[in-house]
């Protein structure tokens, strides 16, 4: 049985979920990923890292860090984050709690100690329940899982530094591992950074626990997931008109 399944009982939570993917499919279909795939995740991966350091503060022009001229830490880990997720995939599903460290490693590395990279500081008994909950698990639709893996990750905080880029990439990892996403298209980075004061808002409410603020949670994560579909097609359109 699928232990998250009360959640899409939550008003509004399943219709917000299908919405979502429904959109995703719909941007899947996009007629610039039949021949320029390529390009456009590359692009797609470059704007995840971005918003994701954003994300924990440290927000930088798109083209200058196209550009290479941004050296500042945060950003250079969610850049080799963004790069290491493709590789980490079928990882995540056997071993969650070493994948999270990897992430860790690549995302904090020169912001926190050598000595804390990859290490626990929190929350140790609810990341052994969250990788249960990750483990092996086909039963929980792909959106709801990664919405409950983000939210528990931000809500915990269990790394030094820029423990939210870790979450992020956690949650896209559910994505492309279940199913949803296996190209690996679809940025929530973006979408949690373009409403990033409902983001905010939302996880907050997911920490008190309450079913409000659960349902609050799982219908911005539909949100950003619908803006991240919405950002395939404008880079697929993007492309289309360079070729």
């Amino acid at each position: 049985m699928d232990p998250l399944a009360p959640l899409l009982d939550l008003a509004d939570v399943a219709p917000a979920l299908a919405a979502a993917r429904d959109r995703v499919d719909a941007a899947m279909r996009h007629r610039a990923l039949r021949r320029h795939g390529g390009q456009v995740a590359a692009e797609v991966s470059l704007r995840a890292a971005v918003a994701s350091a954003a994300l924990e503060g440290h927000a930088y022009d798109l083209d200058d860090v196209r550009a290479g001229t941004v050296t500042d830490p945060v950003l250079q880990g969610a850049l080799r984050v963004a790069e290491g997720v493709p590789g980490l995939v079928d990882l995540w599903p056997r071993a969650p709690r070493q994948v999270l460290a990897k992430l860790h490693v690549l995302a904090a590395r020169g912001v926190v100690t050598p000595d804390d990279l990859g290490r626990l500081t929190a929350g140790a008994d609810r990341i052994d329940a969250l990788a249960a909950l990750v483990a092996g698990n086909e039963q929980t639709p792909p959106l709801l899982l990664a919405a409950v893996v983000h939210a528990e990750l931000i809500t915990l905080r269990p790394f030094a530094g820029p423990a939210g880029v870790v979450a992020r990439a956690a949650a896209r990892l559910t994505l492309i591992g279940r199913g949803l996403d296996p190209r690996g298209l679809v940025a929530a980075d973006v979408g949690h950074r373009d409403r990033e004061p409902e983001y905010v808002g939302a996880a907050g409410a997911y920490a008190t626990g309450t079913p409000d603020g659960v349902r609050s949670w799982l219908r911005h994560y539909a949100a950003a997931v619908t803006v991240a579909a919405d950002e395939i097609t404008r880079i697929g359109d993007g492309v289309l008109a360079t070729v």
